[in-house]
């Protein structure tokens, strides 16, 4: 049997206006216990329009610190789960998160967004009917898996800056 998964924490605060959810780490990222720390993962330069600064080229606590900054929450909507892999498609056994709770503790949250299809599908239904207090967005996923090309993801992505002003 596969062994179980577990996300991370979430990285928000008071602050929060916009939270950002994947699925679940892929391997990379739980070894080093980063988020999107495969270095073909586009997340990093996805979210650097809405951040306001190019988060690829710094470390790992720095570009926490900046998301915090911008006002951007990261978080995933699996809390655990059985896989092999990385793939969403291998998602076994899932144990979802109380999003809405979160949200709950986040006074100026706004926005949430799905960092693809899984996230998307599996948040939405946490969510219920909390999700009518937000605007709700679907983003292409950062995975390399999804391979439309950086080019084709980033108009999606560029949207979550209005969400921020």
């Amino acid at each position: 049997m596969d062994p179980r998964k577990h996300s991370f924490p979430p990285v928000t605060d008071a602050a929060t206006r916009l939270l950002v959810l994947g699925s679940l780490p892929g391997e990379r990222s739980l070894a080093e216990q980063r988020y999107y720390a495969h270095p073909q993962n586009q997340f990093w330069r996805l979210i650097s329009p809405a951040a306001g600064r190019d988060l690829a080229a710094l470390d790992y606590p720095d570009r926490l610190a900046t998301l915090r900054t911008a006002h951007i929450g990261l978080w995933d909507v699996v809390a655990s789960a059985r896989r092999t892999g990385s793939t969403d498609a291998a998602l076994r056994d899932v144990e979802g998160h109380d999003i809405a709770a979160l949200a709950a503790t986040l006074p100026d949250l706004r926005a949430i967004a799905f960092n693809g299809a899984t996230a998307f599908r599996t948040g939405t239904r946490q969510l219920g009917a909390a999700a009518d207090r937000y605007a709700i967005i679907g983003l292409p996923s950062s995975s390399p898996l999804h391979t439309i090309g950086f080019e084709n993801k980033l108009p999606a992505w560029e949207v979550l800056r209005t969400l921020l002003a």
